[in-house]
């Protein structure tokens, strides 16, 4: 009696034992669901990201915009960011190719370095964020009439446009006298198109009127277009043009010994070519990108409403070698382009 009163017992507590156990397994799940919750959370807050960088070709002004981006990003994210970078050589059609990549590896945002790479990824993706650098006019490059500054779609970025009514104030300050002048620039370019517009609008407030356009459709042809422009100008503006920027020697070739004068639309160009330029800071400018950048992926910033930003400051720069040249003297408030 004793031993089957001794084996209830200890059924009894074995039995009570088990519910123990099961009580704290359940307490320990529930411990473990909430450890987990708090450790996504601070996952989310270290979360990694890729980032795509098309740059349309390789020439001073992309290539410091691309570092300024890099270097932002960088700074702001440490490792947390990879970049996939890819130049497309100045082919629209490698832009398509490059922006469609970037949609199959579902990168985490593109940055577009140039026109041609930005209209490239607004064809590929209306989903992942797009943000732009070194495009002279969004409302141009993406055909969006009633500008407002912000886009409405998943584009945004920063602006190389120069105040082209001061721009046209420098070439009128330097060559008051001026006849002709020309407008080079590439026909494929949009944004060139849209700057050689502008020009001609601002000029004809200084009273120049004779003004004409000498377009090339790449760059095989840049020679023979700029040997028509020089033997018919006084003095010739080029643009902020990817094209003409990567084959600035050519331009120089031919109007340095014409005695033809360029005015440029931005540093690396007139570097290669120019007199003088309203010149912006590339890097600064993807510098900026790459903040906008954080603020899209980390802070869930809405890219549709983000504003497009522009240079923060331009600075009148010269070309002292082609300056003394050419026999050009440049009045004070200019700086020279360091060699």
């Amino acid at each position: 009696m004793k031993k089957k009163i001794l084996s209830v017992i200890l059924a009894s507590a074995m039995a009570l034992g088990l519910c123990a156990c099961a009580g704290g397994e359940a307490a320990s799940t529930g411990d473990t669901s909430a450890t987990g919750a708090a450790e996504s959370s601070d996952a989310g807050s270290g979360d990694s990201y890729t980032v795509g960088i098309c740059q349309l070709v390789q020439h001073p002004a992309l290539d410091a915009a691309t570092k300024g981006f890099k270097d932002s990003l960088t700074e702001l994210l440490g490792d947390r960011v990879v970049f996939d970078e890819q130049n497309a050589a100045g082919d629209s059609a490698t832009c398509a190719t490059i922006a469609n990549q970037f949609v199959a590896s579902n990168v985490d945002l593109i940055m577009a370095n140039a026109t041609a790479p930005l209209q490239a990824a607004a064809a590929a993706t209306n989903q992942i964020p797009i943000l732009g650098t070194s495009v002279t006019d969004y409302a141009t490059a993406l055909e969006i009439d009633n500008w407002s500054g912000a886009t409405g779609v998943n584009i945004s970025g920063t602006s190389d446009l120069a105040p082209i009514a001061e721009q046209a104030a420098m070439l009128n300050e330097l060559f008051p006298s001026a006849g002709q002048v020309g407008i080079l620039y590439c026909s494929a370019e949009p944004n060139s198109q849209y700057q050689s517009s502008e020009m001609t609008k601002a000029l004809s407030t200084f009273g120049i009127t004779n003004v004409k356009e000498y377009t090339f459709a790449d760059s095989n042809d840049i020679a023979s277009v700029t040997t028509t422009a020089a033997a018919e100008c006084d003095v010739i503006y080029v643009p902020t043009d990817n094209t003409a920027a990567s084959n600035a020697e050519v331009i120089n070739n031919v109007c340095m010994p014409a005695g033809v004068p360029i005015i440029a639309g931005e540093e690396g160009l007139c570097k290669g070519c120019g007199v003088a330029t309203l010149s912006i800071d590339y890097y600064d400018l993807g510098y900026a990108t790459g903040k906008m950048a954080y603020e899209v992926l980390v802070n869930g910033a809405d890219i549709t409403t983000m504003d497009v930003q522009y240079a923060p400051k331009v600075t009148k720069e010269y070309n002292a070698t082609l300056c003394e040249e050419l026999g050009i003297d440049i009045p004070s408030g200019y700086e020279a382009i360091a060699e």
